[in-house]
């Protein structure tokens, strides 16, 4: 395999998580008893771009389909996060009833409602059509295509170049990161912003993050490869913040070359915190494997010893991430029986791979767990605040990632 951006020769493995089943491909009952898809999942490192990416084996149209079970709206800190930069934008940019604003893989309208409320005309581009007509429900348009060249080429006929162009956490799910970039190019007016959020490399190597990687996300980024990429289509990363969510992202500010606006020192501190840490050398990429390996270890010895013990484990959150955990350990119904989440697009489904029921949180009470196995462990704290009132104190809650930990 070629690199995904630069086309050079891939040599340098990152972590071989062996074949599973797509980490959003929730199955209804009957879909138990057919084939299941499983596509291999391997991780490789470009050593001339540093882009760290799969190995390509599905196509966009495999993963984002129809009924995707994914809707940003389930997390209250994501919602409010989303409004929070919404009004910063909005103040920042002096935005306001002639500004057009786009958001790529707007999902369920999560923060253009948002935009909507403030009377800022918007538009939102989704291809998976479950999370796209609940946008449209509240009043959002949308354009459900696959974003690139040729649709950024369409919306500037029909609309006008975009003020503000947000992108959050979609950059990493492209398979054509060139073609997606030289769109946002393209669709970006001449004194225009773009926003972009992605997980950060360096968090993933450095705490482990290996539950992060699955076939919907092909690339795994740091500052200084999304430098490179945008820097190849004309456009300029003026600034760049560092959040909490999704376990450690950067958000990146972004224009066009030619624009006055200067490169803040900040981005240059941070490339340099990313040289020193290594990303740009080979030997940083090693051992990440044994890591995953010692992970998953742990977490097949706890729920053995919990089963051995006759303590109830169960799993809370039906997360993308928690079936990259669960499938490549190897976890099954003997050993994890339930999986509650808030989200009724996966309740009464199984998790891919696994087959582990998704109930209600209705049913936690009748449930009576020892230990909560939370899998989205970036929002470990909103969870396990929301459950106390639910399950009292003698509960215990277990996250794998960075380490293994009981609270």
């Amino acid at each position: 395999m070629k690199c995904r951006h630069c086309q050079h020769e891939l040599s340098l493995p990152l972590v071989d998580l062996g074949v599973m089943p797509p980490s959003n491909a929730y199955l209804t009952e009957e879909g138990l008893f057919s084939p299941e898809p499983s596509y291999p999942l391997k991780v490789w490192v470009c050593q001339h771009c540093w882009l760290v990416q799969t190995e390509d084996f599905t196509k966009a149209e495999e993963l984002f389909t129809a009924d995707y079970a994914y809707f940003s709206s389930t997390s209250v800190s994501w919602l409010e996060h989303a409004r929070t930069f919404v009004c910063k934008s909005i103040e920042e940019m002096n935005l306001d009833q002639h500004s057009f604003v786009v958001e790529l893989a707007s999902n369920d309208g999560y923060l253009l409602k948002n935009y909507l409320a403030a009377g800022i005309p918007c538009l939102g581009v989704e291809p998976t059509t479950a999370t796209a007509t609940i946008a449209r429900e509240q009043g959002i348009e949308v354009v459900s295509a696959f974003f690139g060249k040729a649709l950024a080429s369409e919306l500037c006929t029909q609309h006008h170049k975009a003020d503000l162009i947000i992108a959050n956490n979609v950059l990493a799910h492209v398979p054509d990161i060139n073609d997606f970039v030289a769109g946002i190019a393209l669709l970006l007016a001449d004194d225009g912003t773009v926003s972009i959020e992605f997980p950060h490399l360096l968090n993933l190597l450095t705490l482990c993050q290996f539950d992060t990687i699955y076939h919907e996300h092909y690339s795994y980024l740091s500052l200084h490869t999304a430098c490179h990429i945008f820097r190849t289509v004309g456009l300029k990363v003026f600034r760049v913040e560092q959040l909490h969510t999704h376990g450690g992202s950067l958000r990146l500010w972004i224009c066009h070359q030619h624009d006055p606006r200067e490169i803040e020192p900040i981005v240059a501190t941070l490339l340099q915190e990313e040289m020193a840490a290594g990303l740009l050398s080979s030997d940083s990429y090693s051992g990440f494997q044994a890591r995953v390996n010692k992970i998953t270890e742990i977490l097949q010895s706890f729920l053995t010893t919990c089963v051995q013990n006759g303590q109830i484990v169960i799993a809370y959150g039906a997360a993308a991430k928690g079936n990259t955990l669960l499938n490549y350990a190897g976890i099954n119904r003997s050993q994890l029986p339930v999986v509650v989440d808030a989200a009724l697009s996966k309740q009464g489904k199984y998790l891919p791979g696994s087959h582990i029921p998704i109930l209600s949180p209705d049913t936690l009470k009748n449930l009576k767990p020892d230990y909560v196995l939370v899998l989205p462990w970036n929002i470990r704290q909103e969870i396990i605040n929301q459950l106390k009132t639910v399950l009292g104190e003698n509960t215990r809650y277990v996250t794998m990632i960075p380490e293994f930990s009981i609270a």
